[in-house]
């Protein structure tokens, strides 16, 4: 029990000890942990008043420097205020200056305007004086001369009228002669150049079509039996097929290209498939037809791009493909229009004007040609029409209908047009004309000029494209000379077609006979 009871009391005592102990190491803790505290409290002050001094130090700088900006500002703005108060001032001196210039010169004027009125009275009253010599003077002469002063006025104005009138034909005579000159020779250098600078070749064009087959076996199927295949043919394409003796070849004849152009492709497809009877051949007929119209179409728009023109509508392409089928006095339409779009290109070129309408104009100038039907209307007209639908420019529209002078021209490229598509058909070999025709232009030629009076002979050379009329020299002089070249070749534009142009030569010549004895 004993032992129990100092164990009891050594634990008892052991507790008592370690509490003390566990006390006292906590109050050191605190001890420890205030002075720590203290501690931290005392350098957080130190480092207070070390931020505290180091942003006193920054606030004081940045003020300083805020300062100075302000203080230089200031200088500036006062600086800049003394400069404009110094302007100011010097502009008000040159006001001051200018006013009192202004009210100097016031003063002067005044001074002038008053010796000015001074020598006005003064001159009006001379004036005066002298007109009243003056109409005493006038008043003796009419006495001398027996003339009114109104009356020598009228008379010296009708000399000088009279005189001024004949000065005034001798240089309008010398003007329109060297106008006529210059002229001359600068419209011969273009088309020249321009006919020069545009080689195309020229093919006439018939009114048949020869079509060659590899031996005449193939005539009698073409035939058919009592003719049916031949009939059915000319029925389909409104050709006439002529099979005659001629070794190797089958006529086509008709006036109209395309069906003629319709009936040959027919035939050679009918000839190369070898089953010719009649329906077939209503059958490659329209399969032609479609065929040639989509040609036609294609070497229209082919034309277009050649040309370089831009814009045109289908129908009108359309038509320029048609005319590869259309022939004027056996010269092909298309080939016929694209040299006068070249020909105009070039004039216009060379005379400074627009170059795409003139080339334009010259493709279409011809369209009224190839219309599908075909109404009573001068194909100028027509095709000015067709151009004015198809949303052309009007002065592509006007070229079109002026270039055989059907209406006014209003425009610089319809006199070139009309200039071009006389020089590409009058070219030789372009055209064939009906030599009866040929032979009733002369004749009408000639008699034209005779139907004047005062003329003695007339003569039709170079095929026409000259006029020599022979007049008078006692009833005709030379200035009705040149009004008598002047009348005959307006009544020849008006009342005469023809291709290019005639020159109209009137001779007139004095004789003077004697005989030797």
């Amino acid at each position: 029990m004993e032992i129990i009871l100092y164990v009891l009391l050594g634990i008892a005592a052991g507790i008592a000890i370690g509490r003390f102990l566990l006390v006292k190491m906590f109050k050191n803790q605190e001890a420890a942990a205030q002075n720590k505290v203290k501690k931290i409290l005392k350098d957080a002050e130190n480092n207070a008043e070390i931020l505290k001094k180091n942003k006193l130090l920054e606030a004081k700088e940045k003020f300083l420097q805020m300062k100075a900006e302000h203080e230089q500002e200031v200088n500036n703005r006062n600086n800049s205020i003394n400069q404009r108060e110094n302007s100011i001032k010097q502009k008000e001196q040159s006001v001051n200056q200018r006013l009192e210039n202004f009210n100097r010169k016031d003063q002067e004027v005044e001074n002038t305007r008053k010796n000015l009125e001074k020598q006005i009275e003064i001159a009006e009253k001379k004036q005066e004086e002298v007109d009243q010599l003056k109409n005493q003077h006038i008043k003796e002469l009419e006495a001398i001369a027996g003339l009114s002063a109104e009356e020598a006025k009228n008379q010296l104005v009708d000399n000088l009228r009279e005189e001024a009138r004949t000065k005034a034909m001798m240089q309008i005579k010398d003007i329109v002669d060297e106008a006529k000159l210059t002229a001359t020779k600068e419209a011969k250098k273009v088309v020249i150049q321009t006919i020069q600078r545009t080689a195309t070749e020229a093919a006439i064009e018939n009114t048949v079509s020869i079509f060659n087959i590899e031996n005449d076996e193939i005539k009698g199927r073409v035939i058919g039996r009592e003719g049916r295949n031949i009939r059915a043919l000319e029925a389909a394409t409104g050709i006439e097929i002529i099979v005659d003796d001629t070794p190797e070849a089958i006529i086509l004849s008709g006036f109209d290209p395309v069906r003629r152009e319709i009936a040959r492709l027919a035939l050679h497809r009918l000839v190369t498939d070898g089953r010719i009877h009649p329906a077939r051949i209503e059958e490659v007929v329209a399969k032609t037809k479609k065929q040639l119209e989509e040609e036609i179409v294609e070497i229209g728009e082919r034309t277009v791009i050649d040309l370089g023109i831009h814009g045109l509508h289908p129908e009108l392409i359309r038509m320029v493909g048609r005319m590869r089928y259309r022939s004027s006095y056996g010269q092909n339409l298309l080939q016929h229009s694209r040299e006068v779009a070249n020909f105009c290109a070039t004039m216009a070129s060379e005379l400074g004007l627009n170059v795409k309408l003139a080339k334009r104009a010259g493709l279409l100038h011809d369209i009224g040609k190839v219309p599908d039907d075909n109404p009573e209307l001068p194909h100028a007209i027509l095709g000015m029409q067709l151009a004015e639908k198809y949303k052309e420019h009007p002065e592509v529209c006007n070229a079109i209908g002026a270039h055989h002078d059907e209406i006014e021209m209003t425009s610089m490229i319809s006199p070139i047009v009309q200039a071009c598509d006389a020089i590409s058909g009058a070219r030789p070999g372009a055209r064939r004309e009906v030599v009866e025709s040929y032979i009733k232009r002369l004749k009408e030629l000639e008699s034209l000029a005779l139907s004047y009076p005062g003329v003695e002979k007339t003569f039709a050379i170079q095929a026409g494209r000259e006029l020599r009329v022979v007049v008078e020299s006692e009833r005709v002089t030379d200035a009705q000379a040149e009004v008598l070249a002047a009348d005959i070749s307006n009544r020849i534009q008006t009342e005469m077609t023809y291709p290019g142009q005639i020159k109209v030569t009137v001779i007139r010549e004095t004789r003077s006979v004697s005989y030797a004895k």
